[in-house]
């Protein structure tokens, strides 16, 4: 009896880690596909000038070195993407783009509110108990452990309700007020809950994936190929337990038609089509390059050359991508909306260090879950013929926070005047952007003008980099400018002052080499910084 409790025992502790895609799909049942009928808009445009339509495009977890356009690309250049790239070479690049959080839940509140999101307890990426628990408990051979705060699960809230506030105005609200058919179309992760859905934020038609991640295809589809990274707990996890399912306004779960990227894309496409005739404004969020990693067949066997079978699969996922990207903007020429139609591509973050790809966000240090350039430092590029000169390329700093007053700027919408903004026109002669803050826990960064200060607590330690001399941020100063990190330090206490309590905490910290990805073994003098989540 005991051999077969003891054997129970060690089944449930193998299997138990899929038990929450077990029960959701228990709780909420996954139809099968069904057709989307998009909204349709005047069967004839409108004489004389019309507002400009907006596409925002984000990417999930693309690094710096993704793409082609900075000289580089997936596996020494393997994989060039022409179409993402061209949006920069007919419009401006921002050579200092960064990122509102190292992670993609904040990011993505930033983008959609114009505010630093600790500004209304958006501190942390929303996940639910049972992956911080997985985590926590998941092994390895760091000599720094996870943190897992199991007291704080108290004052967790549901992960349904893990979100932006519906009392915050979001992009979409804004230009609504003057008449814009709002469109959003991949992930969303910024809440669960009907309130905070984003048809409940200021979207009128939404297809998306709710929370931070799904299945790009069923794993046995036979046109596609799947890396799994067995190093990554992370990983293990989403192939547990992701679904391959959308929803479709606040309908049942569905399954989709083929490749994710390929389904969003191909739904953004019609949404243009049907709304050619009135200004739209379409946040376009795929969820590539993000794990788990699955790329179709024809675009892995399109690229022998790459050895490494995880990159090759990452390689054809971006290949996917960005051929996709071409595909929509070659819709905005076939639809005579070309020439009036602003389109902006970013990233959420930076590259992730759970890849076990080393080369995300060359040149620069760190990864996703880091503050370093790594992890923030992201492409960011818009193209808006007639208003934005081609091939120019900006040297200002530029973040996520200020697509907001961009937009607004762009369409005549009003920016929120009852209320803190964060938010920069980048399409204005001025002013610029001096100073951005970042923070994650105990876990705080101020970049003032070229001088960046980092501030951590597990390790106890602070890194101060002159940007201007070390963009890649090589020589730690701090020891040798104690003024100067003083003064920085003050910055950082201003902003924090005052800031609300997070909405739900971070369960877990987890230490996250700068300079080497997950599966390198680690060394005692490899740098670290605990990230908080």
């Amino acid at each position: 009896m005991a051999l077969l409790v003891g054997a129970g025992y060690l089944g449930f502790q193998q299997y138990k880690i899929y038990l929450p895609g077990i029960i959701g799909e228990w709780r909420e049942p996954i139809a099968e596909n069904r057709p989307i009928s998009w909204a349709q808009g005047p069967a004839v445009a409108p004489s004389g000038e019309r507002p400009p339509n907006v596409i925002l495009i984000v990417a999930d977890d693309l690094g710096m070195n993704d793409i082609s356009l900075y000289g580089g690309g997936v596996a020494g250049g393997a994989v060039p993407t022409p179409n993402i790239d061209s949006i920069a070479r007919q419009g401006v690049s921002f050579a200092n783009g960064y990122a509102a959080n190292a992670t993609c839940s904040p990011s993505r509140a930033a983008l959609m509110t114009g505010r630093y999101p600790t500004r209304f307890g958006f501190e942390f990426t929303a996940v639910p108990a049972a992956f911080a628990s997985n985590l926590a408990h998941s092994g390895g051979d760091s000599p720094y452990p996870p943190i897992y705060h199991e007291e704080l699960n108290r004052d967790l809230p549901a992960y349904a309700d893990m979100g932006v506030p519906n009392a915050e105005i979001m992009l979409p609200e804004a230009l609504k007020a003057k008449g814009y058919h709002n469109i959003h179309i991949g992930k969303w992760h910024l809440g669960e809950a009907e309130p905070l859905r984003p048809t409940s934020q200021g979207f009128d038609e939404s297809l998306c994936m709710r929370s931070g991640g799904d299945l790009f295809m069923a794993e046995e589809d036979p046109q596609v190929v799947n890396a799994k990274l067995p190093w990554d707990p992370i990983d293990r996890f989403l192939w547990a337990n992701l679904p391959h399912a959308v929803y479709w306004g606040n309908s049942q779960r569905f399954r989709p038609k083929g490749h994710l990227t390929d389904y969003f894309t191909d739904n953004a496409l019609a949404a243009i089509e049907a709304n050619k005739n009135r200004p739209f404004f379409m946040y376009l969020a795929y969820n590539a390059p993000h794990t788990p990693l699955q790329a179709l067949k024809s675009d892995y066997d399109a690229l022998p050359q790459i050895k490494d079978h995880t990159q090759r699969v990452y390689g054809a996922m971006i290949r996917q991508l960005d051929r996709r990207i071409g595909d929509v903007m070659q819709k905005l020429k076939d639809t005579g909306l070309d020439e009036n139609t602003l389109v902006i591509f970013t990233s959420d973050n930076g590259g992730a260090w759970y890849t076990g790809i080393k080369d995300h966000n060359t040149p620069y240090r760190g990864y996703k879950g880091t503050f370093f350039e790594g992890g923030i430092h992201v492409p960011m590029m818009m193209r808006w013929p007639g208003k934005i000169a081609p091939g120019t390329v900006r040297n200002d700093v530029a973040q996520h926070l200020d697509m907001f007053a961009t937009i607004a700027a762009a369409t005549g919408a009003n920016v929120p005047g009852d209320r803190k903004m964060d938010s920069f026109n980048l399409l204005a002669a001025g002013p610029k952007r001096e100073i951005t803050f970042w923070r994650s826990g105990d876990y705080r960064v101020v970049r003032a003008g070229d001088w960046k200060l980092q501030v951590s607590k597990r390790p106890d330690k602070v890194w101060l980099f002159n940007l201007a001399i070390d963009p890649t941020e090589q020589v730690n100063l701090a020891a040798k400018d104690p003024a100067r990190v003083a003064e920085l330090r003050k910055l950082i206490a201003a902003q924090n002052a005052g800031l609300p309590k997070p909405l739900w905490p971070g369960l877990l910290e987890g230490a996250i080499r700068i300079d080497v990805p997950l599966n390198a073994p680690w060394k005692k003098d490899q740098e670290y910084v605990y990230w908080a989540n």
